[in-house]
């Protein structure tokens, strides 16, 4: 038999809530309980709870218990080692600035950067990130974002809603819900051209984050390629050892 993992437990209560298994207002199992039946560690559970939190499907209070609140995750994912459940990439303080949108087709050039067939075809949305509480505030970022071309009216949609990150909006929009992210980090040297957009020096090092998101079915959806000048941003991770 498989050992369960963090993530399969994060899984498995974020399927029996949204299937009404565990109803709102009802008490998921203690984390002893939890512990026994999914022979996981105590921290373990505790981390895969916290994502179900983090999502907004439960409350966690001392003398109370687990209480289940809401049937549906909040819109939007938040990157973690073990699982993706919700990726808030800036939140609602980093405002987007539709810089151009355009449908192309990836030739051999594109489709190898994007690591996708030659020929697909795609909706290229193209912004800036700022942030909305600095009135001057240098850009956070520019990112491409490729959609599949169905998705036509997401252009519209992106520009509308400044502050929703472009996955919520296919979620919203079509019903195709994000279930994995992929995410590359790569240093480089920024391009004039975007330089110039990011007011920075031409040549200057960036990092830069790519991320593809999969439904269910592990059709790729959305492609994003997101470019940080070096000195505007830090990616942190923290890892810890399992006590399994």
């Amino acid at each position: 038999m498989k050992k369960s993992t963090q993530t399969d437990l994060c899984r498995e209560l974020t399927d029996a809530i949204t299937s009404g298994v565990h109803p709102v207002g009802s008490l998921l199992p203690t984390e002893l309980e939890l512990c026994e039946q999914y022979g996981l560690s105590r921290y373990a559970v505790r981390k895969a709870l916290d994502e179900l939190q983090e999502q907004g499907l439960i409350s966690r209070k001392k003398n109370v218990g687990t209480r289940v609140e809401s049937a549906r995750p909040a819109m939007g994912f938040t990157q973690s080692i073990a699982t993706v459940d919700e990726l808030a990439q800036f939140g609602a303080r980093h405002v987007r600035t539709v810089k151009s949108s355009q449908e192309l087709v990836a030739d051999l050039a594109l489709a190898k950067e994007l690591d996708c067939p030659g020929g697909t075809r795609w909706l290229r949305i193209s912004s800036l990130r700022l942030d909305s509480s600095q009135a001057n505030a240098l850009p956070i970022c520019w990112t491409d974002v490729y959609v599949d071309a169905a998705f036509a009216d997401i252009a519209q949609l992106v520009r509308a809603s400044p502050q929703t990150l472009i996955s919520s909006l296919i979620e919203e929009r079509y019903g195709r819900a994000i279930a994995r992210i992929r995410q590359d980090v790569q240093a480089i040297l920024l391009p004039a051209d975007m330089a110039a957009e990011l007011k920075t020096e031409s040549g200057s090092p960036a990092l830069r984050i790519t991320r593809r998101y999969y439904d269910p079915a592990g059709e790729l959806l959305e492609i994003s390629r997101s470019f940080h000048p070096a000195n505007r941003f830090t990616f942190s991770m923290e890892m810890s050892r399992s006590k399994d």
